[in-house]
């Protein structure tokens, strides 16, 4: 590749080898900073780097993609400050996903969707046990309780758990009449294989559900650069349910500092499993635009 970047992150950006179409969206990301601005929680799990705004604008700038959507991440604890106001100067160009205190008042829900918040996000454990609760972060516990709430917004539940606790919670999960994001491809194990049962049964709630899944190889595969352990499971969720399919870069890339991905190489990647121009356009533009609202 030609013409790589390198954004305030320190994330390289370089163009994809096929331009994105018009309207394309990169479904999850994450701004950090300015941290005199925004400071980060001081009980946090990670240290972030600073990725603000004007960086991430600058990134779908490099890699052509008109439109983004930004994610509250636990190292901002309750205060949800900097995605907000990433949305306020981004002119439209951005939606957004909160992680809201669990007595955040209606009113202050009601505020945020004018500015362009369209989902809460929740987190369950990866060893499925319930911890202790940390600012930031809510479980699918917290869901039971803001179902109602999301279903009178019109809005969605974003989920990060892994693949099995997800197949645990379905039945739940179905009864709450609300769109249901899963993060990560569903965040499966790939040594286990595509033909895994609970990746068949994730698979099938996909036909059937309410379910929308978000591609990002990089926090499933084992193989980088070129992600091959991923593709099977890309290739079987896009059969599944393709017009509830995200493309989500995940920049700026948390936990992979030592060797983060190149953006535009993750488009590639993209390409290089799907090879269809109408899947290509339907994932990067139509189905953001009517799950977001764009």
């Amino acid at each position: 590749m030609t013409g790589i970047a390198v954004t305030g992150a320190s994330r390289p950006v370089s163009a994809p080898l096929r331009p994105l179409p018009a309207g394309a969206c990169d479904s999850h990301s994450h701004v950090f900073g300015p941290f005199d601005r925004f400071p980060l929680f001081a009980g946090r799990r990670y240290t972030p780097p600073l990725a603000t705004v004007e960086d991430y604008l600058s990134m779908l700038d490099g890699i052509g993609a008109d439109r983004g959507v930004l994610v509250h991440p636990s190292a901002s604890g309750w205060d949800y400050r900097c995605t907000l106001n990433a949305l306020s100067v981004s002119s439209g160009r951005l939606r957004g996903i909160v992680v809201v205190p669990p007595d955040v008042d209606e009113d202050t829900l009601q505020s945020m969707h004018s500015c362009g918040i369209r989902g809460i996000r929740f987190t369950e454990p990866a060893d499925g046990s319930p911890g202790t609760r940390v600012a930031g972060v809510l479980s699918l516990e917290d869901l039971r309780r803001f179902a109602p709430t999301l279903r009178a917004l019109s809005w969605h539940a974003q989920i990060w758990a892994r693949c099995d606790a997800i197949v645990a919670a379905a039945h739940d999960l179905l009864r709450y009449d609300i769109p249901i994001v899963l993060d990560h491809m569903g965040f499966f194990d790939a040594d286990r294989g595509v033909h895994d049962a609970t990746f068949r049964t994730f698979l099938s709630l996909l036909r059937d559900g309410p379910f929308w899944v978000k591609l990002s190889p990089c926090r499933v595969s084992k193989q980088r650069p070129d992600y091959i352990d991923a593709r099977p499971f890309h290739e079987a969720l896009v059969r599944a349910a393709p017009g509830r399919m995200l493309w989500g870069s995940d920049w700026p890339y948390i936990g992979l500092d030592a060797c983060p991905p190149d953006v535009g190489a993750m488009v590639d990647v993209f390409d290089a499993f799907t090879q269809d121009d109408r899947l290509r356009h339907q994932i990067f533009v139509q189905n953001p635009k009517v799950l977001y609202g764009f």
